[in-house]
């Protein structure tokens, strides 16, 4: 796909971009919400822009924006950051991937999936109906 020249745009130093197959997330770094917010505005912008250029549309229904932080901050931590003109919803955590992220790094919804995932196997092993017998 035209997914390298999204990665390649000329994007500030607090802003990464990367993508696989059809995945791409977009990272943006700021010292307070409001500057992280204000940057992503400005990059999604560029990508939008690119985009159009290459007759790619982004599905606005499916981008997600999630703040990522393990401080305790005081200020707002509500994001407002739109693609085609549109707001993005605000997620606690995301697929990408296959690995499920949260807000606060914790990784805690991705062990309880996977746990979730293994027991579920586990039981389907150990069900003697499950076996084929002779």
């Amino acid at each position: 796909m035209h997914y390298n020249s999204h990665l390649n745009l000329n994007y500030m130093d607090r802003t990464k971009s990367k993508a696989f197959a059809d995945d791409f997330i977009h990272i943006t770094r700021g010292k307070t919400v409001r500057e992280a917010e204000k940057v992503a505005n400005v990059e999604v912008s560029k990508v939008s822009a690119r985009a159009k250029q290459n007759k790619i549309s982004f599905n606005d229904q499916k981008s997600k924006v999630m703040l990522m932080t393990r401080r305790k901050r005081k200020e707002r931590k509500d994001l407002q950051v739109y693609l085609n003109n549109k707001p993005l919803m605000q997620v606690h955590s995301l697929k990408y991937l296959g690995i499920i992220l949260d807000c606060k790094l914790t990784f805690r919804d991705h062990i309880n999936f996977i746990t979730e995932k293994c027991t579920k196997l586990i039981f389907a092993l150990s069900n003697p109906q499950n076996s084929t017998g002779g």
